[in-house]
């Protein structure tokens, strides 16, 4: 256990970003997952709109610094490319 209040302070304060930064990833995952499922299911309008609404949520993730940028690139990319397939 840490002795110093600094110390002790970092540990409080590394719970709660750690926790903050959980459910941002997890949101993240749940937008990111809703398009997968459209694109499972072959229903290429509800996929164009989860892309839509999950695209913001996963940059947000990188300005927070939950997320590699060049991790939600390629996320996004993969994404597009799924649905593009349906279209095709």
């Amino acid at each position: 256990m840490a002795q110093h209040e600094s110390a002790r302070k970092r540990i409080r304060v590394t719970e709660k970003r750690t926790a903050v930064n959980r459910a941002r990833l997890s949101r993240i995952r749940t937008f990111v997952r809703k398009v997968e499922q459209a694109i499972e299911a072959g229903e290429a309008q509800v996929a164009v709109q989860a892309l839509q609404e999950a695209q913001p949520e996963i940059q947000r993730g990188v300005s927070r610094g939950v997320i590699h940028r060049n991790a939600a690139s390629r996320k996004i990319s993969r994404l597009a490319k799924g649905i593009k397939k349906l279209a095709a």
